[in-house]
């Protein structure tokens, strides 16, 4: 974060150097800091090009470039609206501030990047029996699928929409999984903890043993899904309705390759639907809920997502889907983790290009 800052005291010819010297080419703007440590502009290469045109002095002051009327956000206060501007005005890099001004740390929002205040728990807990025998010695979220352990898209596309206090729960061959967020920390700026169930507790039972939560919103979710889910879209949905609980839905489509009756209360024939075809939506395997409801989950019992949305609606509580527009496969079986492969493979190929 060092290098996206610079002296007021500094001049249009260093900010020009600094910039060159970042290597995330595409950041290409500095926060101009006071004595006090105080974020009082940002300057970006196009900023100092306009002010040598204007005044052709390399030697001028960097405040005389600078753009003091910058968007920021503020740390530890989400501001939904300021996202949305943040979006609509296709800024790359935007400060977070302390409350007392100064930098905190650049929020990449590039190539529809975004920074929700969610937490996420991933079930990575499960023995995946029906994909036996690779599961035998790997557990199902670290199968490699062309070439990048399961979990880890899930994890990539957690981060790219700014979710980065990730909880895993673990048992089935546990050990494996923690030595690889072990190392995967090592190498990133999210923080990653195993949460350890000493017996199954279903998909929800574990989310009770998570030590530290940093929001009030969290995600969770099967780690042995593929999916580019929009989570931000997904957030956006929980908030607006209201919900204590908003499920992700998949459509469905059932078609009935026979023409049916319909009847009324007496069981009369009415009339005939040729082949007719219904729409369902079915349970994706992740969810938004409100933070305060883990209370509702029993300790040390069996206790699943399911057994969840139905006790909210018992108390009258709000439940809400999502539906998922992009694509979702659930690697159950040999064949789905065969149909995934090449899934895959052809997306990956596809961003390289």
């Amino acid at each position: 974060m060092e290098k996206t800052i610079i002296k007021n005291n500094k001049t249009i010819l260093d900010a020009l150097k600094q910039i060159d010297s970042i290597s995330n080419k595409g950041t290409r703007t500095l926060f101009v800091v006071d004595n006090n440590e105080n974020v009082i502009g940002s300057l970006s290469d196009g900023d100092c090009r306009r002010a040598l045109i204007k005044e052709n002095n390399l030697n001028a002051s960097v405040t005389t470039a600078m753009n003091t009327k910058f968007t920021f956000l503020t740390n530890g206060k989400f501001e939904i609206e300021k996202i949305r501007k943040i979006k609509d005005l296709g800024l790359q890099y935007v400060p977070e501030l302390t409350l007392d001004g100064t930098l905190y740390k650049v929020i990449d929002f590039s190539n529809g990047k975004s920074y929700l205040p969610i937490d996420a728990v991933l079930m990575a807990g499960g023995k995946g029996e029906r994909l036996r025998p690779l599961t035998l010695e790997t557990p199902k979220p670290l199968l490699k699928v062309d070439g990048k352990p399961i979990i880890d898209y899930n994890i990539e596309n957690l981060e790219h929409y700014g979710i980065t206090n990730i909880n895993v729960t673990v048992n089935y061959l546990a050990e494996q999984i923690e030595k690889h967020f072990e190392e995967r920390g090592m190498k990133s700026d999210s923080s990653y903890t195993c949460v350890k169930e000493d017996k199954f507790l279903g998909t929800m039972g574990a989310v009770k043993f998570v030590k530290s939560w940093h929001n009030d919103t969290v995600l969770l979710m099967n780690s042995d899904l593929f999916t580019n889910i929009n989570i931000e879209a997904f957030y956006m949905d929980f908030i607006k309705s209201g919900a204590d609980m908003c499920v992700a839905g998949v459509p469905y489509n059932v078609s009935i390759p026979y023409g049916i009756f319909e009847f009324d209360e007496n069981d009369n024939v009415i009339g005939m639907k040729e082949k007719p075809s219904y729409y369902y939506y079915a349970n994706a395997g992740i969810y938004l809920f409100k933070k305060e409801i883990i209370d509702f989950i029993p300790k040390n019992e069996m206790f699943h997502a399911t057994d969840m949305i139905e006790l909210l609606i018992e108390k009258g509580m709000k439940v809400t889907k999502f539906p998922i527009a992009g694509y979702w496969i659930d690697i159950g079986k040999p064949e789905d983790f065969k149909k995934v492969q090449e899934f895959a493979r052809n997306i990956n190929q596809r961003e390289m290009i």
